[in-house]
């Protein structure tokens, strides 16, 4: 089985590159800079029309939604325990996982790019507060699910490196999150698993490159 994942610093694309990580799988990595007007170019246009990463293309056909390449990586590793081996909770999990991907992460991107939501003018300081103050009341949802836990599950599961994503994410925009402490004691366990830190040493020499190519990565 060949396996290659489309991957860009910072974004949601950590989250298969973390499973795939964890599942032993061997997998080939193609560096894509979201900023660059890589990810419109015809040649990725024609494996996802909808220009966004993570996509895992799997001998030769792609799969897009982070959702349903979590679940096709359980599927193909499932010694890796990246989803509950109890039917109910497994359900559970796919369906914090779809939380993430459509309650959590559009509140997150109007502080990257707050043009998108409202083109009025100086209305961006506008927008990323009212989206931050929803944002804010789904991570106080998820430090309730997460008190007196180390994860979601009994185990590490896939949803754990989903929600790891976010709060990085949310942390990258100087946005302060103390008020939630079991999500950051979530965070900061996620962030020395072995399959993290190698993310984080391959997102670095990443970024690097970019760099040294004219490239940055804002």
């Amino acid at each position: 089985m060949k396996l290659e994942l489309y991957y860009a610093p910072k974004t949601c694309a950590l989250v298969p590159y973390v499973a795939l990580t964890e599942a032993g799988a061997e997998f080939t990595v193609h560096n894509m800079n979201s900023r660059s007007g890589q990810l419109k170019t015809p040649e990725y246009l024609k494996l996802n029309p909808k220009h966004k990463v993570p996509v895992l293309v799997i001998d030769g056909k792609p799969l897009t939604e982070n959702p349903a390449i979590q679940i096709w990586i359980h599927r193909n590793f499932p010694k890796a325990g990246l989803l509950p081996a109890d039917p109910q909770q497994e359900i559970q999990a796919i369906s914090l996982m779809c939380w993430f991907a459509s309650g959590i992460h559009p509140k997150m991107t109007p502080n990257a790019r707050p043009d998108n939501y409202c083109d009025l003018p100086d209305s961006a300081e506008s927008v990323k507060r009212v989206a931050n103050k929803l944002l804010f009341e789904e991570f106080k949802i998820a430090d309730k699910m997460l008190a007196g836990r180390e994860y979601f599950f009994d185990h590490f599961t896939t949803p754990d490196a989903y929600f790891f994503w976010c709060l990085r994410r949310t942390l990258s925009f100087k946005l302060d999150l103390a008020g939630f402490p079991n999500c950051m004691a979530h965070y900061r366990r996620l962030e020395q698993r072995p399959s993290v830190q190698k993310l984080i040493a391959h997102e670095k020499a990443v970024d690097a490159e970019f760099a040294r190519t004219g490239q940055a990565m804002n």
